[in-house]
């Protein structure tokens, strides 16, 4: 029995070291604007990044006036695209900005909202593709101080936000229909000069704002997918470096840069170009394997498209079962899950937004420990949900429970040499009753079933080797 257990650790162990060579992939294509490291940021930024399991999104401009309807008729697309609508001339959408008052608009209110719901952070646009600015930029007079509101609203939020403790990343369309120099392709050489002037004002307004709002610790950038920006792959890369020396530590996903020959997100080596991948929009990878051991984030709507304030709201409304499973998902794959709110034009939420929000809160208040500074667990997944663990790798493993068997019985399937000491509830620390099974796998049996909420079980392991009848079932 000896000899053979021998055996086969000399071939795992030699699996195990040609798998990594594997996975050691060299580069096949020469690259001056590729990624620029191999691998996981470790730095303290983006570990405080990495274990925040939930955060926000506000999507809030112009396109709230309107809420997707136009002169009695209503948007079908996504309502901050109206402008890109051809029933509605871009005169009068241009023009929204002299409506926009909101006079309900209270940033403490909504940084509490998102404090209560267990949000640890917030990406608020700041400019989207319509241009419009919420923030007093001296590089556009399309910006907030021309409305009959005049304040900076972007200030109010991060002073806001930051002040309850919710860390603060600034949303930036590249896009930009307001601005002249915008181009879509460069074709002639007047395209070229255009689009220089418009990288310019790019450049300078990113910089503008670190240095008004110094609190922040990153970017999420959006409408890069043009050909233009596509072929601006050496400029794009410097102004990564560029904003990362003004303010050390930020944090940039994949949506910014595209390499020498036009590759966003990732490089034509396959080489993931930002300090997270920003692909996960409204979808959640599948499993693990799918994340290529990325760190990523999931940016989720509650009705199935939208982001900016719709008065109809189309299709499925999720339920906040739904998005609290959504949470427990990306976190058990090492993501973040970030949920989106649309205010009205006034400076208010809908009542399903804030109904949403507290019940997700009220869960994640019992509940959070399973969240927080958590991640993957690569233990067999199970029908009745997902496990998470500290990022840090201690000896508790949850369980956070959303289908429960008829018979109450959650079977669990531990690693080899992985003993599981204790279970009980998270909420109220009932201990629940442990089941030895053949081979590997225990059942942890519930007093009672028909719970209406998700919960959490607490697995206490220790590292122990298996009795050998059990270790010679899985040679």
């Amino acid at each position: 029995m000896k000899m053979k257990k021998m055996v086969l650790s000399v071939m795992l162990a030699g699996w195990v070291v040609g798998l990594k060579a594997q996975s050691v992939k060299k580069d096949t294509i020469p690259l001056l604007h590729g990624a620029h490291h191999i691998g996981k940021r470790m730095d303290a930024d983006m570990n405080r990044w990495r274990g925040y399991g939930l955060g926000q999104f506000i999507h809030w401009g112009l396109y709230s006036v309107l809420g997707g309807d136009y002169n009695g008729k209503h948007y079908n697309g996504a309502a901050e695209w109206i402008r890109s609508w051809g029933e509605l001339p871009h005169s009068v959408y241009d023009s929204l900005y002299k409506k926009f008052d909101p006079k309900e608009f209270d940033a403490n209110r909504w940084a509490v909202m998102a404090k209560q719901m267990g949000a640890k952070y917030v990406t608020i646009t700041t400019k989207h593709h319509d241009g419009f600015c919420l923030w007093p930029t001296k590089y556009t007079s399309y910006n907030i101080s021309n409305t009959p509101y005049k304040k900076d609203i972007l200030k109010q939020l991060v002073n806001a936000y930051t002040k309850a403790g919710i860390d603060v990343y600034l949303y930036f369309s590249i896009m930009d229909w307001h601005n002249p120099d915008w181009r879509y392709d460069l074709k002639s050489t007047a395209d070229t000069i255009a689009f220089d002037r418009f990288k310019l004002f790019v450049k300078n307004q990113l910089e503008e704002q670190l240095k008004m709002y110094p609190q922040i610790k990153g970017f999420w950038f959006d409408g890069t997918w043009d050909n233009s920006w596509k072929k601006s792959g050496a400029f794009s890369d410097s102004l990564n470096q560029d904003l990362k020396r003004i303010h050390p530590g930020l944090i940039i996903g994949s949506r910014l840069r595209a390499d020498d020959y036009g590759k966003r997100h990732f490089d034509s080596n396959g080489r993931l170009m930002g300090d997270y991948e920003q692909g996960w929009e409204r979808t959640i990878p599948s499993d693990f394997a799918a994340t290529h051991g990325n760190d990523w984030e999931c940016d989720m709507t509650i009705p199935e498209n939208g982001w900016g304030y719709a008065k109809k709201w189309m299709g499925h409304w999720k339920t906040p079962n739904e998005l609290i499973e959504m949470l427990a998902k990306c976190v058990s794959l090492d993501g973040n899950f970030v949920l989106n709110f649309g205010p009205k034009a006034d400076g208010t939420f809908r009542q399903k937004e804030i109904d949403d929000a507290k019940v997700i809160g009220n869960w994640m208040k019992i509940n959070n420990e399973a969240i927080y500074n958590c991640g993957y667990v690569n233990w067999l997944k199970q029908d009745w949900g997902y496990y998470t663990q500290k990022l840090k790798k201690d000896n508790e493993i949850y369980m956070i429970v959303f289908n429960v068997p008829v018979s109450g019985a959650l079977r669990v399937s531990s690693p080899k040499n992985t003993v599981i000491k204790k279970a009980y509830l998270l909420d109220g620390h009932k201990e629940l009753s442990i089941e030895k099974l053949d081979g590997l796998d225990t059942f942890i049996h519930l007093q009672k079933t028909g719970q209406k909420q998700p919960f959490v079980i607490v697995l206490e392991t220790q590292k122990g080797a298996q009795s050998e009848e059990d270790e010679n079932k899985h040679i």
